[in-house]
This record gives C-alpha cells, sequence and structure tokens, in this order.
C-alpha cells in the first residue's frame, strides 16, 4: 500500500500535494491542519488518519492527540509533537510527528528491532526558510531469488550487532521536496 504522510499543512493544500497523495491507499497527517475543510479534501484522495495538532481549534476535537494504528502489516504510533510520542517505541515500527516543521527520518533500535521515527516537514506555508516537504512510503518489491529459489535478502536473520537486517518498516521511504512539488514556490 501506498502511504501518504504530511504534516502542518496550516489551512494549505497544495496541488503538488494532492497530485502526490494520489493514488495512496491511506494518509497519515500528523497534525496542525488548521481547519476542517483541510481534512475533508484529503478525504476525498484516500481514507486519512490524523491527530490533533497545537494550533488545531474546536473543530478538531474528536481528532486523538496520540494516535496508534496498524496499515498494511505496519503498527504505527503518530503525535504531532515528538516529546508526545511514548518513551517505548518498541511496539512500533513507525512513529510519526510533525510540528518542528524540518524533515527528519531516523532510524532507532528498541528490542532487537527497527524504528523509524518519521518527520515528514510541513507541506503548508512556508516558514522559517524551510522547504516544502512530505513523505510517501511504498512497499519494496520482492526480494530477487537465485536460481536455487532462495531469496537474496536475509530471512530474518540476526546481523553482528544483533540488529535484525530487515523489519516491517524497511519499505521504500520517498523524501518529496519542494522542487518535486508542483506549484510550491
Amino acid at each position: 500500500m501506498k502511504i501518504g504522510i504530511i504534516a502542518d499543512t496550516h489551512d494549505l493544500l497544495r496541488p503538488g500535494v494532492e497530485e502526490n497523495l494520489r493514488g495512496c491507499g491511506c494518509i497519515l497527517h500528523a497534525g496542525d491542519l488548521s481547519s476542517r475543510k483541510i481534512l475533508d479534501r484529503l478525504s476525498e484522495i484516500a481514507p486519512v488518519r490524523a491527530v490533533r495538532g497545537n494550533n488545531d481549534g474546536e473543530w478538531a476535537e474528536d481528532l486523538p492527540l496520540i494516535l496508534e494504528t496498524e496499515l498494511d502489516g505496519l503498527k504505527i504510533c503518530m503525535a504531532h509533537k515528538k516529546k508526545d510520542l511514548p518513551a517505548d517505541l518498541g511496539p512500533f515500527d513507525l512513529a510519526v510527528c510533525g510540528h518542528s516543521h524540518q524533515y527528519a527520518s531516523v532510524w532507532h533500535e528498541a528490542g532487537g528491532r527497527r524504528i523509524l521515527l518519521l518527520n515528514p516537514g510541513s507541506c503548508g506555508p512556508r516558514r522559517f526558510h524551510q522547504p516544502i516537504t512530505l513523505a510517501v512510503r511504498r512497499r519494496r518489491q520482492p526480494a530477487a531469488r537465485t536460481c536455487a529459489g532462495r531469496s537474496k535478502q536475509s530471512s530474518g536473520k540476526r546481523r553482528r550487532g544483533g540488529l535484525p537486517r530487515r523489519s516491517r518498516a524497511d519499505t521504500a521511504w520517498i523524501r518529496i521536496r519542494q522542487s518535486g512539488l508542483p506549484g510550491c514556490t
């Protein structure tokens, strides 16, 4: 499943953002939508799972502050602010936050598993001279097979250092910056 991950739209949904989200099976929004109309427009593209940000007013009281969900086999935890994510991310494959308007993608190890901590940056009004960014997750293609029918990738065996070679979150991640978004000047 293709998953679009955005944050900090602040009442602006750019045409380039909409274009990059088309074809997604789900959209994750890490808060600061700023109005119901953004949620409604995103829902026309794909099902949306969103959390409430610090700039979301009374209209967003039904949105959770922290969301735990599962999509396409990925266990996901999402909050607007990184400090609101659980201290123990071990049960999750992906942790998503927003708020800083800065794209960040960092792998953490917890309980012998790799967890991706992702901030998709901001795709709303430009602030602090930051680029306009979002993230899209696409499932990797199956591993290439050898003549004997064995996968060239690990079957989950541990490598030196004790970390598994892959986790469910080890899928293709695409960072889409301003230059890749038409109409984002």
